[in-house]
This record gives structure tokens, C-alpha cells and sequence, in this order.
């Protein structure tokens, strides 16, 4: 695992290629850059609102999902990344042994 300081970040884009319709968005790191599809930057906005925004949330989890094409809207990709139902202690607990606090 590795772990960014903002100081490590070079570079943020976003953008939509030529001849697409959706965002892609380019993070420039010290060692590496990742480029990230629409849906993907959605999902880390989306958990980001979620505990940012609520009162006393403090971890969620997003997993990647094969949806079939009934159970998803027209238009959206088959792998979506949704809130895993663990329980943000498990979630807590789990990244704080990784990260080893």
C-alpha cells in the first residue's frame, strides 16, 4: 500500500477525449499517474460526500459490482462500484491495520 501527501500530487485533469462523452480524470503523481473513468470519479465523490457531509459517518466502502444489464440504467457501465453494507467499524478497523495505526 501506498499512501499520498498532497504534496505528491503533480497534477489533476479533467477531461473528455475527443469523439467521447464521458470524464476521465488524470492524477500526476510523484511515482506513477492514474488515469480514472467517469464512473470510478463518481463513486470517490460520492463516498467522499457521504462521510464528509453526515454528522457522525466516518468510513463507507465502495465494491465493484457486476450489474447485468436489467439491473442497471441504460447507458451505465455492467461493473458499478456501490457501498458494500459492511459496517464502518469493520471498514475502520480493517484500513487502520493496514495502514498500522
Amino acid at each position: 500500500m501506498k499512501v499520498y501527501r498532497n504534496e505528491d500530487v503533480k497534477r489533476i485533469v479533467a477531461f473528455i477525449l475527443p469523439g467521447h462523452r464521458h470524464l476521465r480524470l488524470l492524477i500526476e503523481l510523484e511515482d506513477q499517474i492514474i488515469v480514472l473513468q467517469e464512473a470510478s470519479v463518481a463513486a470517490v465523490v460520492r463516498a467522499y460526500i457521504d462521510v464528509v457531509t453526515h454528522p457522525s459517518r466516518r468510513a463507507v466502502e465502495m465494491i465493484s459490482k457486476h450489474m447485468s444489464s436489467d439491473d442497471r440504467k441504460p447507458g451505465y457501465t455492467e461493473f458499478q462500484l456501490i457501498e458494500s453494507g459492511r459496517g464502518e467499524d469493520e471498514v475502520l478497523r480493517e484500513v487502520s491495520e493496514s495502514l498500522g495505526y
